[in-house]
């Protein structure tokens, strides 16, 4: 449903691990905020060009003046109570360095002081601060130099160390390798209509017939606006002046719903993102009970629940940041619209290089990839209906929206595509089985043995059966799309029959007897 509003802040996400100890300022994750008039930056080591170092400056306008970091791995007292340090000065005086641990533990503000520092113009290594007996957990890690005294100085710190081995926050915590669903788009030189069986074209605007976050294109399901050739699928916004629904506007383009629908797993869409200001293309996922009149699977009649409640789960957007920086976002009721449960990556001409956007969503986790590597994990601690709806289906949509909180339309633009190489879900084993039995007794087929006439009934879209003798030669082969068959047996000799079906969500296979 996509109803958002503008996002006042940006950030930019980067290959790194975060806020977590050691730091050792390698990386623009390791940055303290200064207070009371304090100010940090980085710089390199005055005894080595080729190490970043933080600085650290008082103003000596405040005898308070402090600095502080915000850590995304907490410090861990039970683990190890000694934090050490190297200090760099530019003057012979003594000075103090106190560490004060806060946001957390048994007692929230625990501190330790070290005291008759002399460096002048030169390193002091391993200072270290000893907590002694304190124990807990603790996510912010605040400095001062000099606590106390109104002192102006430049100061210059490095290697800050509990002892801990720093991780990766967005590795994979389950790996799904067994491929689920998937539409190669296999196709040839001429334009060819989308695969009806595998995907919806959502055409009806739900706000007044138009979309939401003041867009400004109409989609539709014809081939000027979405078709696969030569091994690609194409979803084009056009500047045309189109009228639907009783509404005209300016653009048109596509908005396709898989016809697929799975809980966890791995995403992988290879893609090449439209060109021009105002385009505004998504890889992303709803949950499969929304109730968006004209979704696929609302016409199903699986519509039980609005959004943001059933879960929003955006793998790539690009045009709500600068140009060439793409983003993933969670939408819930706990946080949606301007979610603060984003992030976003820096690529290179994303209009003219594929690149792989990827999801990889468990039972614990969802972490967002471009080209394999990592860059934003939703984990919330606390999982419950406001913050964690996604322990229940979502389905695939793929999508170019013009203009809204895609920003100004270039107004040369004439049209741009979202050329689409594949689309790939991955489960594994043990999800797999179960969805199988799942899928088994959703189907039904009756009566078996049959007398001339079987019916199959499913709570799925039957997408095409083919009936196999025992010598394995196949005898019979249907593409119904739709719930329910009809299959005549007269023509059938006497015996034990395969029946395979490929349904959406799977495929299985049955025995038919034939009388």
């Amino acid at each position: 449903m996509k109803k958002k509003i503008t996002f006042l802040f940006f950030f930019i996400g980067l290959i790194s691990f975060a806020q977590q100890m050691p730091i050792d300022f390698s990386n623009s994750n390791h940055t303290f905020t200064g207070f009371s008039g304090s100010g940090f930056a980085t710089r390199n080591s005055p005894t080595d060009a080729n190490n970043v170092v933080g600085q650290f400056a008082n103003d000596g306008a405040n005898a308070n003046q402090g600095f502080f970091i915000d850590l995304t791995r907490e410090i861990d007292l039970s683990f190890q109570q000694t934090i050490s340090l190297s200090f760099y000065s530019f003057d012979p005086n003594n000075h103090s360095i106190t560490l004060k641990l806060e946001s957390g533990g048994s007692d929230p503000n625990i501190e330790i002081t070290k005291t008759n520092i002399a460096s002048n113009n030169s390193w002091t290594n391993n200072i270290t601060f000893d907590f002694g007996t304190n124990v807990g957990t603790y996510s912010r890690l605040t400095l001062f130099i000099d606590l106390g005294s109104a002192t102006a100085g430049t100061y210059l710190i490095d290697n800050i160390d509990d002892g801990t081995t720093p991780t990766d926050p967005n590795a994979i915590d389950v790996v799904y390798d067994v491929l689920a669903w998937s539409d190669e788009f296999d196709s040839g030189s001429n334009r060819e209509v989308v695969n009806s069986s595998k995907w919806h074209h959502q055409t009806f605007g739900p706000n007044g017939g138009r979309w939401f976050n003041n867009e400004e294109q109409h989609y539709t399901d014809r081939i000027d606006n979405s078709y696969v050739q030569n091994g690609n699928l194409y979803i084009v916004a056009k500047k045309e002046n189109y009228t639907s629904n009783g509404v005209t506007l300016d653009y048109t383009s596509a908005r396709l719903n898989s016809k697929y629908a799975f809980k966890y797993g791995r995403v992988d869409v290879r893609a090449k993102l439209p060109l021009g200001d105002g385009t505004w293309p998504a890889i992303w996922t709803l949950g499969k009970n929304i109730t968006e009149t004209g979704a696929y699977w609302q016409t199903q009649g699986f519509g039980t629940t609005g959004w943001p409640d059933c879960g929003e789960l955006d793998i790539m957007e690009h045009g709500i940041h600068a140009d060439n920086v793409v983003s993933s976002a969670i939408h819930t009721r706990s946080s949606y619209g301007a979610t603060v449960n984003m992030d976003t990556y820096p690529l290179t001409d994303v209009h003219n290089n594929y690149h792989i956007y990827s999801m990889n969503w468990s039972p614990n986790q969802i972490t967002f990839l471009v080209d394999g590597v990592g860059f934003y994990t939703y984990n919330p601690s606390n999982k419950n209906a406001a913050t964690w709806p996604f322990d229940l289906e979502q389905y695939l949509l793929l999508n170019v929206a013009m203009g809204g909180i895609g920003g100004t339309i270039d107004p040369n633009f004439d049209r741009s595509p979202m050329i689409i190489d594949y689309v790939r879900v991955y489960q594994n084993a043990e999800i797999l089985s179960t969805q199988n039995i799942e899928l088994n007794e959703s189907v039904k087929m009756y009566p078996n043995p049959s007398n001339g006439v079987t019916n199959v009934s499913s709570a799925n879209t039957i997408q095409q059966i083919s009936i196999f003798n025992m010598l394995g030669k196949k005898v019979f082969e249907k593409k119904p799309n739709s719930n329910n068959v009809s299959l005549s047996t007269r023509d059938f000799t006497k015996g034990i029959y395969m029946v395979k079906m490929k349904v959406d969500g799977g495929s299985l296979v049955k025995k038919l007897v034939v009388n």
